[in-house]
């Protein structure tokens, strides 16, 4: 007979101490489905669907909106706008951005840990017009973010928010490669999402010589209802017949400049096409700024708990379309999953707006 005492001060019993500690290093618990990409589709858990939630401004110091990178704003877009989404949109080169000042950084880490914590993706947004001259700062951040959190299936890189008027092939392109291939080198099947020409809208551009060698790649549409209409629309769809999975890391109910009123009518028809194409997207934008764009009013509270007196007209419009989605987050997920830590093997193969 084997005395209970002598098994746990045993071999057999450090050894399973042993075994236990190096599994809890290697795995970790998931709670959203991973996403993927089959043909033009964005996936969620391996079948058809989308997601719907917000973005916080840019997160530059000095500019007022960055108050709002806080693990309370994104519980309350969770719990009451019912937000499967939300995306840090990390300013890189502008006044205050993250190339001047570091801290930056943290902001994003705040959100994408409070992202995890409610069940919810996070868009790791390189929020920038020049990203191409920042190749290698973008490659460094990147990496960091990878190791970092390249193990939780929430995290969406998303490497270039808005080119503007700079060729795909020769600019554009070889950017996103250098990029993705030093993501892939760390963390391999986390979705990248590619930002497209002139403002993140020439999709078609994108989709007549798309990138290939890597795994679960999509592109950045953008629209503003109050600018963008059914020409848009028609690239977009133009885009998805060619095959390319699209997703839109950025919407507005107004105009391309951020203001102006509601547009109800060509808001309600994008939402449609989205729903229709199951392309999942985040409204721009949780913050106070006076422009038409801010779903917040001036001196709103940075720490979520938003009455509707709080809410501008396109703050409300927002949040009613993102509870009304219905769709990945609660159809397809989050379920819960293990998976061993993101260390890769090498690439896989894989089958205007005016400016914000």
């Amino acid at each position: 007979m084997i005395h209970a005492q002598s098994v746990f001060r045993g071999p057999a019993f450090r050894g399973m101490l042993a075994i236990g500690a190096w599994m809890a290093l290697c795995t970790v618990a998931q709670a959203v489905s991973p996403l993927s990409t089959r043909g033009n589709q964005v996936l969620v858990g391996g079948e058809p669907g989308s997601v719907a939630g917000a973005s916080l401004f840019w997160s530059n110091s000095g500019w007022g909106q960055e108050r709002f990178y806080n693990a309370q704003a994104v519980a309350w877009l969770k719990a009451d706008w019912k937000a499967g989404l939300v995306r840090a949109a990390m300013g890189v080169d502008a006044a205050g951005g993250y190339l001047a000042d570091a801290t930056n950084r943290q902001r994003v880490v705040t959100v994408v840990e409070a992202a995890i914590a409610n069940d919810m993706y996070v868009i790791i947004d390189w929020h920038s017009h020049h990203a191409e001259r920042h190749r290698d700062q973008a490659v460094a951040f990147f990496q960091d973010m990878a190791r970092t959190y390249g193990r939780h299936d929430n995290v969406i890189y998303e490497i270039y928010n808005e080119p503007l008027e700079v060729s795909w092939h020769d600019t554009l392109k070889p950017y996103a490669e250098a990029v993705i291939a030093a993501i892939r080198a760390i963390d391999p099947d986390n979705l990248i999402v590619v930002g497209t020409p002139h403002w993140s809208q020439d999709v078609d551009v994108a989709a007549a010589d798309p990138i290939t060698g890597y795994a679960n790649i999509a592109y950045s549409l953008h629209f503003y209802a109050g600018t963008h209409g059914q020409p848009l629309r028609d690239k977009a769809q133009a885009a998805l017949d060619k095959g390319l999975p699209l997703f839109v890391t950025e919407w507005g109910a107004v105009n391309a400049d951020g203001d102006g009123a509601v547009a109800e009518r060509e808001t309600a028809a994008w939402i449609a096409f989205l729903k229709a194409h199951r392309i999942s997207a985040a409204n721009w934008s949780i913050s106070d700024k006076a422009e038409g764009a801010a779903a917040l009013v001036p001196g709103a509270r940075a720490t979520g708990g938003w009455s509707a007196a709080e809410l501008t007209a396109s703050g409300a419009r927002a949040r009613a379309i993102v509870r009304d989605w219905s769709d990945a987050h609660e159809s397809h997920g989050p379920t819960r999953r293990w998976r061993t830590s993101a260390i890769a093997a090498g690439p896989a193969p894989s089958i205007a707006r005016d400016g914000r």
